[in-house]
């Protein structure tokens, strides 16, 4: 295992551009896929299905023990690794839901956000000559966080309909210079839930290779119908995973930035050492409103899956009314579509021209590849149904019209 990556030449967004447009064609910076999608929608007065994120806020409770502690002066920097509350509760929630039990002096620490989260652990692990494996398609901070590390990013592919791995594909991606497996599960941007024997396939050759697992699993409570295994409940799997999520998916606080992660305390510490770079601390008043809401029933939890499900079958009904072949998610907040039934096979192209043709947006899954996985999925968009019922019921009779329209 090697320590932080030394610093290359060239600028970092230069190193770490992936299929998200990082960069212009010039080469100079560029926006990503994300804000140009948003501006079209703002410009066009569409709804806005792109970009992840609640337009309602999560429980009053919550809200309320934030405001009560900003008013009791809990306004300067928290400790680095987090206030022992939220690190006690994160600690009894994951023994609450999967038996695991980490320690919260030593083995938890308290980030901004699970990207931070991801950055700190990959920086802190890997460098140049390194490997990071990760399925693809992935999330879009990923690709640049593993070229700001210096490391080489391999991908392993996940297949329509279903989007789950060819583990002969997975094996044959790693290497004698693979470090650190990153695994997000639930998975963004398909909506797969992976189940026990992909997971401990992964365990399985990450122990032959000797490479740490990281496991992003941010969206953890919002799964259908399927159970969500962390990586680190598996046998071999503790002593060389770091695990890693969120408030911001689970309580609809997506601003707030309040994110951890647990595993092995050399691990950790690791982690840690870079984080301290980072931002060094996070939100004081939101940290303890946090704490709070991990220790909300479970009627809560097993709610805003419920809810979640109702939403993705709505959007889903205006999706396949407009001709799209909808793969059904088994978790997260989003759904992607197949066009080519439609006879189009560009989604770039589709989804730059749907705001103002239907007056809705979306992300096209080939910015969430490299340039073989952005030809096998180039005809898929996604859409985020983390919105008011309204919104979608809306979104969905406007997208149902888009046959008529193109």
């Amino acid at each position: 295992m090697t320590g932080p990556a030394q610093p290359r030449p060239g600028f970092p967004w230069q190193r770490a551009a992936t299929g998200a447009n990082l960069l212009s064609p010039d080469g100079s910076l560029g926006v990503t896929i994300f804000e140009e999608m948003t501006t079209l929608a703002l410009s066009t007065g569409a709804i806005n299905l792109g970009q992840g994120f609640p337009d309602e806020d999560g429980p009053v409770e919550i809200k309320e023990a934030a405001q009560a502690a900003i008013a009791a002066g809990a306004n300067q920097y928290a400790p680095g690794k987090g206030i022992l509350p939220l690190r006690e509760a994160i600690s009894v929630h994951q023994q609450r839901f999967y038996g695991l039990a980490p320690d919260p002096q030593t083995e938890i620490i308290v980030t901004t956000g699970a990207t931070e989260a991801i950055a700190a652990s990959l920086l802190a692990l890997v460098g140049p000559g390194d490997e990071v494996l990760t399925f693809e398609p992935f999330y879009d901070s990923y690709g640049a966080i593993i070229g700001l590390s210096g490391a080489t990013h391999v991908t392993a592919p996940l297949l329509a309909p279903d989007f789950m791995p060819d583990l002969a594909a997975l094996e044959a991606a790693f290497s004698p210079r693979t470090k650190v497996v990153l695994v997000n599960n639930p998975h963004n941007p398909t909506g797969a839930v992976f189940p026990r024997e992909v997971l401990q396939r992964v365990v399985e050759l990450a122990e032959r290779h000797d490479a740490v697992i990281i496991t992003d699993e941010v969206y953890e409570h919002l799964t259908f119908g399927v159970q969500h295994i962390p990586v680190a409940t598996l046998p071999g799997a503790a002593e060389r995973t770091l695990t890693i999520s969120s408030a911001g998916k689970t309580f609809s606080f997506t601003g707030w930035k309040i994110g951890w992660l647990s595993g092995p305390e050399h691990l950790v510490a690791a982690a840690r050492t870079v984080k301290q770079f980072l931002s060094y601390s996070s939100g004081t008043p939101f940290q303890a409103a946090i704490a709070l809401g991990l220790g909300l029933p479970d009627e809560f939890y097993t709610g805003i899956a419920d809810t979640l499900r109702y939403k993705r079958d709505i959007l889903s009904e205006g999706l396949r009314a407009a001709g799209l072949d909808v793969l059904t998610p088994q978790g997260t907040y989003f759904v992607n579509v197949d066009t080519s039934p439609l006879g189009i096979t560009d989604s770039v192209e589709l989804a730059r021209r749907l705001p103002a043709l239907v007056g809705v947006a979306a992300i096209p899954v080939p910015v969430f590849c490299h340039a073989d996985g952005a030809e096998r999925t180039r005809s898929l968009l996604r859409f985020a149904f983390c919105k008011q019922l309204y919104v979608l019921e809306e979104a969905a009779e406007r997208l149902a019209t888009l046959w008529d329209r193109l």
